[in-house]
């Protein structure tokens, strides 16, 4: 046997899996909570759940995760300051901690404006550095020429110990407002990365695991773990990846579509002859455009943790929230809050201000930062939050305040972390319709009465309109995953349990996630396919995460160095380089991408010999004269496991 313990860790969530991978045999499964503020208690009762006798024979530890993506997509990454250099941006950005300096460098790397406001790049740290708990760096060209992005990170070096991560070291394709986006979400995700791989590596020490330790990246291939702290952005759809390759191996089918229902989101991606799908473009998550190479996927912010609530209408999400019946299982008391609940206002509500939302301190998770982070307003509110649920007549008799005075408190103590929020989401729903029932239905029910009550509906028929409206979302996202070109409110016309039109899928759709048999029948009702939910779905993720590859991909491009010049460049992540012939530039390209290719593979163990090499030449022309650029695409593919 050659055992490996996969774990995923998820908004809702920690699985862990033991599997003979030898034979792809899952040999025991555990599912516990994850514990957002201690992540280490999630994923110690994870892998106490399992049959510890295997733990001393694990040879291979692998790690996947949706705290990434979850993060960028209720808007809750940590706090980083930006830096650009030879340009600004007028679009949004997931900051206000913003400084844009003079200089810069054009397509071919050559310096057009010197690099002279690193005055300006002080203050701007030393104002930040005790608000913000990493920084980014990012320069208009900084892919053909990055170094001005290696001083200024530098220069930060010298003035904080926080994190600095820049743009060329992410991507070396042009553009640069999706590089900047990159290098910013990336540099918000480090605290949550970090928090996360240090959480793994105390609980293997602890249970005495001593294995290779590797993490999926949202390209469904594995990265070393100190790798995957450098570039967490990588790791933003390592969750859905991770489950696409697991539900693959689950269902014994190589070619499927894969629809991934967690608590945050639900997602669906495409797995090809053993091979996921990736975008021609970078990943997109929560509105932002990045350049990290993902898996092709549809995904939207509805999931079993999704929050419902209610005004004129009912509203489902995007923000995630405690489900009210795993929160009345670990405090009963919750019962007999929700029974005597006083009714706000429909003018005052929104999704804050709810008869059926708690709130308990969670935090903080901010790592690194000082009080300053907090408003005196919010220091006050946390200070009357502590591990019992408060309801917001709690909250206003312990402030002597009326709700919509510190409503908005909330929400950014929310935002931040330092507090979760409890409320009715599509999980009670299927509690109340016996659909799924794992925690205590009687809460769900008295929720469910609570936000029904101001729709005029019955308990029941509140709750069947929220199971039909997340079938529909599921059904949207797999049809929309492959008419990419067809508007989704078009397709949403059509999509009906009375309508006479049904969509046929070709291809074998598996669910993985732990409610999807609850939704089976009704999924079926809507579209036509082959659906199939594999043993061991709840732990999908988990895992896909053991049996993912080694990819590393490389891109080199050689071109003339600028109007003028009779040399020619050539552009890679290890900068540029400058050759009096194109024959010689191209042949260091070729070298180089080779070259790249067996350094990277040797940091796991693998030689040439041992891994699938493959490059790819385009060569530009002007007609029937000489190139006018070569760019050359290597990857080189192999397995980090050893039997």
């Amino acid at each position: 046997m050659y055992l490996g313990l996969g774990i995923d860790t998820g908004g809702t969530y920690t699985d862990s899996i033991i599997m003979d991978i030898s034979t792809g045999t899952v040999m025991d499964s555990n599912k516990s909570l994850t514990t957002h503020s201690n992540l280490i208690k999630g994923i110690k009762k994870s892998i106490e759940g399992l049959d510890n006798s295997y733990l001393k024979d694990i040879e291979f530890v692998s790690v996947s995760t949706t705290l990434a993506t979850n993060t960028t997509l209720e808007g809750k990454g940590h706090p980083a300051g930006l830096i650009l250099i030879g340009h600004s941006i007028t679009g949004a950005l997931s900051t206000d901690h913003v400084l844009s300096i003079k200089g810069g460098h054009d397509a071919d790397g050559n310096v057009i404006e010197e690099l002279d406001d690193l005055g300006l790049v002080e203050d701007f740290v030393m104002e930040n550095k005790d608000k913000v708990s990493s920084f980014a760096v990012s320069s208009y060209f900084g892919v053909r020429n990055p170094e001005y992005e290696i001083i200024v990170k530098g220069l930060i070096g010298e003035l904080t110990d926080k994190p600095v991560v820049c743009g060329h070291e992410l991507s070396s394709s042009l553009g640069a407002y999706e590089r900047a986006v990159t290098a910013l979400l990336n540099a918000q995700l480090i605290p949550v990365t970090d928090q996360f791989i240090r959480s793994i590596l105390s609980v293997m020490e602890e249970k005495g695991i001593d294995a290779d330790l590797m993490m999926m990246k949202c390209d469904g291939s594995l990265v070393r773990i100190e790798d995957a702290l450098k570039k967490p952005v990588e790791s933003i759809f390592s969750g859905p990846a991770a489950s696409l390759v697991g539900a693959s191996h689950l269902a014994g089918v190589k070619t499927c579509l894969t629809m991934d229902v967690g608590g945050t989101s639900t997602d669906v991606s495409m797995i090809s002859n053993g091979i996921p799908e990736t975008s021609d473009s970078g990943a997109k998550v929560g509105g932002w455009s990045t350049m990290v190479k993902a898996i092709k996927m549809c995904t939207s912010a509805l999931g079993g943790d999704s929050h419902v609530w209610v005004q004129t209408g009912v509203s489902i999400g995007p923000k995630r929230v405690t489900p009210l019946c795993l929160a009345a299982y670990n405090h009963p008391e919750l019962i007999g809050k929700l029974a005597e609940m006083e009714k706000p206002n429909v003018r005052h509500m929104n999704d804050i201000i709810q008869p059926t939302t708690f709130f308990v301190r969670s935090g903080p998770e901010l790592q690194g930062m000082k009080n300053s982070v907090l408003s005196s307003n919010e220091r006050e509110v946390l200070d009357v939050l502590g591990d019992e649920p408060l309801s917001l007549s709690d909250i206003s008799m312990k402030l002597g305040e009326h709700t919509l005075m510190f409503s908005s408190i909330l929400a950014s103590l929310v935002k931040k972390r330092y507090v979760q929020q409890i409320g009715f989401t599509p999980t009670d729903a299927l509690h109340v319709l016996r659909d799924y029932i794992k925690w205590d239905s009687k809460a769900s029910c008295l929720g469910a009465e609570l936000l029904a009550e101001y729709l005029d509906m019955g308990m029941g028929s509140f709750c069947s309109y929220i199971k039909e409206q997340v079938v529909k979302n599921m059904s949207l996202n797999i049809i929309s995953f492959f008419e990419e070109d067809v508007k989704r409110s078009d397709i949403e016309k059509m999509i009906d349990f009375s309508s006479p039109v049904t969509f046929k899928v070709n291809h074998p759709v598996v669910l993985v996630g732990g409610p999807v048999k609850a939704y089976l029948n009704d999924i079926n009702n809507m579209i036509d396919a082959n659906i199939i939910v594999p043993e061991h779905h709840e732990v999908g993720n988990a895992v896909g995460a053991l049996l993912g590859d080694v990819v590393h991909r490389t891109d080199v491009l050689v071109r003339g160095a600028g109007a003028g010049s009779n040399q020619y460049a050539v552009f890679s992540e290890t900068g540029r380089e400058v050759f009096d012939e194109y024959t010689d530039a191209v042949a260091h390209g070729l070298e180089l991408s080779k070259n790249l290719i067996a350094e990277h593979m040797t940091g796991y163990g693998l030689d040439m010999s041992m891994i699938s090499f493959d490059l790819t030449r385009h060569d530009v022309r002007s007609g029937f004269g000489p190139n006018l650029e070569t760019r050359l695409v290597a990857t080189g593919i192999g397995s980090p496991r050893r039997y």
